[in-house]
C-alpha cells in the first residue's frame, strides 16, 4: 500500500539526516529522479531539516541578527514545503484524471499530499520521541511520559495511513474525487503582504 512505502520512506530519509545531524550538510538521494519515491525523499529532507533549524532558532542566547536569518530560511522552507505538497497532488490528479466519478461521490476534507504531509511529519515526531524515551540522562518519569506519547503517535501513524490509502482506493473507484486549491500564502508575496508593497511604494 502507499501509506507504507511513504512512512518508509521518510523513516529512511530521517535516518540519513542524522548521520550528520547538520542541517547544512548534503544530502544524496537514493531513489531514481523524477520517480515518486525521489519526491517523497526530497519532501521529507526539506521536513527533517526544517524539523531542525526551528530547533535552532528558539536558543534564548541565539544571536538577533543569526534568527532573523533564520527565521527568513524558515518561511523559505515553508514555501519549498507547500511547492512540493502541491507537486505531489499533481502526481495523484495526473494518475486519476481518467477514473470516471460516480454519481454522489463525495470530497475529502484534504489532498492525498497534504494527508502524506503529516505521515512525513509524524515520522520525525515518532524518531525525535523515541530519542526521548532512550535519552540516558533523563528521569525516569520522563522516559515514561515519552514512551506513552510514543505510544500514541506511532498509533496516530498507524489510523493515518489507514485512512490514506482507503481514501486513494476510493478516489481510484470513483466514489471520492479530488479538488485541489493552490495555497494562497500571502505573506511570501510582495503585492498580496501590506508591510512588503507598502515597502515598496
Amino acid at each position: 500500500m502507499l501509506a507504507h512505502l511513504c512512512n518508509s520512506i521518510f523513516d529512511q530519509c530521517v535516518s540519513d539526516y542524522h548521520k550528520t545531524d547538520y542541517v547544512d550538510a548534503p544530502h544524496t538521494n537514493p531513489h531514481s529522479d523524477g520517480s515518486f519515491e525521489f519526491l517523497l525523499y526530497e519532501k521529507n529532507w526539506i521536513d527533517t531539516v526544517q524539523w531542525h533549524l526551528e530547533d535552532i532558532v528558539r536558543n534564548p542566547e541565539i544571536d538577533p541578527s543569526e534568527g532573523l536569518a533564520l527565521k527568513r530560511r524558515i518561511d523559505k522552507s515553508n514555501q519549498d514545503r507547500t511547492d512540493m505538497v502541491e507537486y505531489l497532488d499533481s502526481y495523484f490528479l495526473q494518475k486519476y484524471k481518467g477514473v470516471m466519478v460516480q454519481e454522489g461521490a463525495g470530497i475529502n476534507t484534504e489532498s492525498p499530499a497534504w494527508a502524506i504531509d503529516r505521515l512525513s511529519i509524524l515520522a520525525l515526531k515518532i524518531y525525535h520521541m523515541n530519542a526521548e524515551v532512550l535519552r540516558e540522562d533523563a528521569d525516569a518519569s520522563h522516559r515514561e511520559a515519552c514512551t506513552s506519547k510514543l505510544n500514541t503517535l506511532l498509533e496516530q501513524r498507524t489510523d493515518l495511513s489507514t485512512a490514506i490509502d482507503s481514501l486513494l482506493n476510493e478516489i481510484e473507484a470513483g466514489r471520492k474525487y479530488m479538488k485541489v486549491y493552490k495555497q494562497m500564502k500571502m505573506y511570501n508575496d510582495p503585492a498580496l503582504n501590506p508591510v512588503l508593497y507598502k515597502s515598496n511604494g
